[in-house]
């Protein structure tokens, strides 16, 4: 198995299983966990193939998606107190989803020859807009939209990754510590509650 793709597939399930925990906590039933849990799967790469022309979008010409974001259903439900064991659980498995979806993103419009600076508005496109949905459907604040560093730290992540690859740095380890670097920021952001606002008092 391509290692990128694997990590596209790890992505889903873990942003599968943000929005099926965001389900959980707003005791959704099955069907609208399944709803939350595709949309923030897969809202934000359906997007960004829309806005580049790559139709059928990602999940439509590969079956896993689905599979996997099913998967989160059981994950969930029949594992809930272990995974509600872990320390901040949908705030863990949205932190790595939106590592690893910026810079799958923003390898896959580079790949079809677009500029950087677009690249990487659609890496934090894919990584962010799934988040936006979800909380949305779930009639939460997005959390793209409050002052905590979020969409920042894919964009950090996003440009280490592109001045790497202009320095012809390895490109499997600089896709790890890329991602890396995006989980980094929004881990220490979130512990020691920095964040971005117009009215610093706040």
């Amino acid at each position: 198995m391509n290692w990128i793709y694997a990590l596209d597939m790890i992505g889903t399930l873990v942003f599968a299983i943000s929005g099926v925990l965001a389900a959980v906590e707003k005791k959704f039933d099955v069907v609208g966990a399944f709803v939350l849990g595709f949309a923030t799967a897969v809202g934000g790469g359906t997007l960004r193939d829309v806005l580049i022309g790559t139709t059928p979008v990602g999940w439509m010409n590969d079956t896993n998606y689905l599979i996997l974001i099913t998967l989160a259903l059981p994950l969930c439900f029949f594992a809930k107190k272990y995974i509600l064991r872990l320390p901040k659980s949908l705030f863990l498995f949205d932190t790595i989803g939106i590592g690893l979806f910026t810079i799958l993103g923003l390898e896959k419009t580079l790949s079809l020859g677009l500029s950087p600076v677009i690249a990487l508005l659609m890496g934090v496109v894919s990584a962010t807009f799934g988040g936006v949905i979800r909380d949305v459907l779930s009639n939460q604040v997005p959390l793209i939209f409050r002052k905590e560093i979020y969409a920042s730290a894919c964009l950090v992540g996003g440009i280490a990754y592109l001045v790497a690859e202009y320095l012809n740095a390895g490109h499997p380890m600089n896709t790890f510590l890329s991602i890396f670097l995006v989980i980094t920021i929004r881990y220490f952001a979130v512990k020691n509650r920095w964040g971005l606002s117009f009215n610093p008092r706040n």
